[in-house]
């Protein structure tokens, strides 16, 4: 059993700055690969970025040069570094590690962007 336990959420206003943080514990290995998603309410939920082992990391577009992904060396905690932010940022963001081939999803964290 995975479980993953997101925090750091909260308002800002327009181009401020929030990080997120999503603690694993559980059957974890160093090697999973971690990220975020998000869902902002009557929407689907939407890939925001994600990071390997190897510190390799991949965002959607409309957040590349503003968030940053990054990982403990342990592997156990990801963080999510979102400057610049827009209200359209404004969504629940739930961490995510793949355990094998099993995905796993945190409960969420409320990031609301004021303008």
């Amino acid at each position: 059993q995975v479980r993953l336990v997101e925090s750091g959420g909260g308002s800002v206003q327009a181009g401020g700055s929030l990080r997120l943080s999503c603690a694993a514990s559980g059957t974890i290995f160093s090697g999973d690969v971690m990220g975020w998603y998000r869902q902002a309410p009557g929407k689907q939920r939407e890939y925001v970025g994600i990071i390997t082992s190897t510190n390799s990391t991949d965002y959607r577009n409309s957040v590349k040069g503003r968030f940053t992904i990054s990982r403990d060396n342990a592997g156990n905690t990801v963080y999510l570094q979102m400057n610049s932010l827009k209200p359209e940022d404004s969504a629940t963001y739930s961490c995510y590690r793949l355990v094998g081939i099993t995905p796993y999803w945190g409960q969420g964290t409320q990031v609301t962007v004021s303008s």
